[in-house]
């Protein structure tokens, strides 16, 4: 199966690094303060990523568990991290460098799955029409810019560089376009899927990459859809059938590098929404946005590395693992790999935790930091509560007793050895 690696690995990583890196006040940067081209260009001509190394981003990914990356070829704005034949607004031009082939290159050095993004939308171009997501939506006498702009010579061009993307850097693993919004607004008309010709470009990367998973981004079906900075509550099905899925989140709100934004996601609460994505049959792929010299900010370098640690003890409750179709309690939430059931805990009992429907069903508890064996127990359900005795659990509860002191991780995690039925 096309996914059969997706499914395995469930964690990723996302980086953002282009113009809007240098501006650092967020990758939406020339759409929020409605920049022209003329005001954007001082990010190009200072473009200077002499601190990104490839090399070491796909280390950090590596040291922290996941299994492969995904990169921005070019976002909204329209300029491009690799050789592209179809432009000169690219990072080969501006300093010799093709940073996608780099990435490429030190992905496959460390056995990580290759991912592009590509943005489908490009406000440089000047044949893309202005639209409700326009930086220039707002000047005066707006329409008129779309006048001898034409959408066919910009669906070529799109075309054109994904055909680049995917002959000349080898296998690619997978591609996540973006995005699609087909709803008028403010009295502009948005982009549906026939503005890309998505039904095209979708069997050019079937063509071109036939084992390339593709996102759902183009406004038709394809291999997987992307939850944005939400956490779904429940495992993705669409006319009772699951979907493959993939909850893309940020560090701090922002996806390209946010010099003064410092909402910054706790690494136990990235830890918890990871293990919740697998838990219902999901991936999660997280983002970094490197700074304008290229390098991972140290606040996130540090997310990074207490998750990696996390990662380096429980990895076998994310990699491999997925959904279990069992009652949690109340604490937290399961995966499953084989028969081997996994209990993240969200918040830690006093002493014990009960398990519905897993009585005679265990054959071994333990602590997955430390691999410390835990007791087990099954109570009456009918005993009756008292002054130090509690009342028996339901019929068929498993019960696991637990050291008071919680264990020094992010998120304590017991692994529970189901016996085959």
């Amino acid at each position: 199966m096309r996914q059969e690696w997706f499914d395995r690995a469930r964690f990723g990583m996302f980086v953002h690094f282009g113009l809007y890196s240098g501006a650092a006040r967020h990758e939406w940067v020339q759409n929020y303060e409605r920049l022209t081209d003329e005001d954007y260009r001082p990010y190009f001509e200072h473009f200077d990523p002499d601190l990104f190394d490839a090399a070491s981003l796909a280390r950090t990914a590596k040291e922290t568990g996941m299994g492969y990356v995904v990169l921005t070829t070019k976002h909204h704005d329209g300029f491009c991290l690799w050789d592209s034949k179809l432009t000169d607004f690219t990072s080969v031009v501006n300093v010799g460098r093709d940073l996608v082939r780099e990435y490429v290159e030190a992905l496959r050095a460390e056995g990580i799955k290759v991912g592009l993004y590509h943005s489908v939308i490009d406000w440089h171009h000047p044949d893309f029409t202005v639209d409700w997501n326009h930086p220039r939506r707002d000047d005066e006498n707006a329409h008129e810019l779309n006048v001898g702009r034409d959408m066919a010579r910009y669906r070529a061009y799109l075309h054109g560089q994904v055909r680049e993307l995917l002959t000349e850097y080898g296998e690619i693993d997978y591609l996540f376009f973006d995005f699609t919004y087909p709803e008028s607004k403010e009295g502009w008309a948005g982009k549906g899927p026939e503005d890309w010709d998505a039904t095209t470009l979708l069997a050019l990367c079937r063509e071109l990459q036939p084992d390339m998973l593709v996102n759902d981004r183009l406004g038709i079906p394809a291999d997987f859809v992307t939850p944005e900075q939400y956490q779904p509550t429940a495992p993705i099905v669409r006319d009772g059938v699951p979907l493959t899925w993939e909850a893309c989140q940020t560090l701090n709100g922002s996806w390209g590098y946010h010099r003064d934004n410092m909402d910054q996601k706790s690494a136990t609460l990235l830890v918890q929404m990871l293990v919740d994505s697998v838990s219902m049959g999901g991936n999660m792929l997280l983002n970094i946005g490197p700074d304008g010299r290229g390098a991972i900010a140290p606040r996130d370098a540090g997310t990074l590395a207490e998750i990696g640690e996390w990662m380096r003890l429980h990895r076998h409750a994310v990699i491999g693992a997925g959904h279990a179709p069992l009652t949690p309690p109340r604490e937290g939430v399961y995966t499953r790999r084989a028969n081997k059931l996994y209990l993240s805990l969200f918040s830690w009992p006093m002493g014990f935790v009960h398990l519905p429907e897993l009585a005679g069903k265990v054959s071994y508890a333990r602590l997955l930091n430390d691999g410390s064996w835990l007791q087990t127990s099954v109570s009456d359900p009918d005993r009756q509560a008292d002054l130090m005795t509690p009342a028996g659990e339901a019929e068929g509860t498993l019960t696991v007793h637990l050291p008071v002191r919680r264990p020094e991780v992010l998120v304590p995690v017991v692994e529970l050895t189901l016996i085959d039925e």
